[in-house]
């Protein structure tokens, strides 16, 4: 699969105005700027992957050798024991090989009691008792091999579960490998995402997860990070990450999902629009004057920016400075109010 591209997620609480805020216009000789108040909320750096919905305990029933289905339950959705039958292959043939064996393998039985009985009276020489038993016991392995196949053809439950999906049909041809059918338990399940192998040392067991799925447009669902393989893949260059879901999730096996990682949280953020910083600084409007003011920022998104330094609740911002606006130079504010 392709590498999975990494997000930076900015999540604001109430700021809904200031994502849409920006652009200038000139009036006279005063340029006409969009201000916008800081606001407080919580800032959010997640690490983005993708994934697919899979039970936590389940397993892929595959045909260990080729044959025609010749039956197959009528399970899909339903319980299932461990051994329950799922499906034959036609064996016909099989038996038939089976039975030849077997006749084979008495015979060489029958002949092994024999030379016993006379090799005491030295009517057969040892090594023709000795060659009799190697080929009785490799009859009998033949055999035994022969009902190890007999019973491939038969495809069993591994565990108590759920047949989740069935594939093929009464009368195709089942291949070696081919998968037929999906058993696992419906719950607990999770998402297993694919992570970037230069954003997996940001990632810790527990951390909180946000999980959208086409499914469920609009929709944030929660997860929690379960298990980091230790070994990532090299040919991606990503890791596999297993996010537990509740039990309540609303997502289902097999869905695709966008996931974000939530690596550093800072729930009480002075917050403004991205567009507002540029190079280090924004700009304030006070007493109808742009100044520039140097900020450190610090979890930057998409559409907002935290700044952690060099700017005071309540003040005003111009969303996005004209790239020609001076120092001190008059201007019209535009408000737009953080609310509404």
């Amino acid at each position: 699969m392709p590498r999975t591209k990494r997000r930076i997620v900015l999540a604001v609480l109430a700021a809904a105005a200031l994502l849409g805020a920006g652009g200038y216009a000139w009036f006279g000789a005063r340029p006409a700027v969009v201000t916008v108040e800081t606001v407080r909320g919580p800032a959010v750096k997640a690490v983005y992957a993708t994934g697919n919905v899979e039970p936590v305990n389940w397993a892929k029933i595959t045909s260990v050798v080729s044959g025609r289905i010749v039956d197959l339950c009528l399970c899909e959705g339903r319980p299932i024991k461990r051994g329950g039958f799922l499906a034959r292959l036609d064996d016909r043939e099989m038996r038939a090989q089976l039975k030849e064996l077997e006749l084979r393998a008495q015979f060489l039985e029958d002949e092994v009691n024999r030379y016993k009985a006379l090799i005491g009276k030295n009517f057969v020489s040892r090594q023709n008792y000795d060659r009799a038993i190697s080929e009785h016991t490799q009859a009998q392995a033949a055999v035994n091999a022969a009902k190890k196949r007999l019973d491939d053809m038969v495809l069993r439950a591994p565990m108590d579960g759920v047949v989740l999906r069935r594939d093929g049909e009464v009368g195709e041809i089942a291949e070696p490998g081919q998968v037929l059918f999906w058993v696992g338990r419906p719950k607990p399940l999770w998402v297993v995402a694919e992570v970037d192998e230069e954003d997996i040392p940001l990632v810790r067991r527990g951390q909180a997860t946000l999980i959208k799925a086409d499914a469920f447009p609009g929709q944030a669902l929660n997860g929690t990070v379960e298990q980091i393989t230790p070994k990532g893949d090299p040919v991606n260059k990503t890791y596999r990450v297993r996010i537990a879901l509740p039990d309540d999730t609303p997502l289902l096996v097999g869905m695709t999902t966008e996931v974000n990682i939530v690596v550093i949280e800072h729930k009480d953020a002075l917050l403004v629009p991205a567009t507002a910083v540029r190079a280090g600084q924004v700009w304030v409007v006070e007493a109808g004057r742009a100044q520039p003011k140097a900020v450190r920022v610090g979890i930057v998104g998409d559409r907002m920016t935290e700044i952690v330094d060099g700017l005071a609740d309540g003040a005003r911002v111009v969303a996005a400075p004209p790239a020609n606006l001076k120092s001190g130079a008059r201007v019209r504010e535009a408000r737009q109010a953080a609310g509404g």
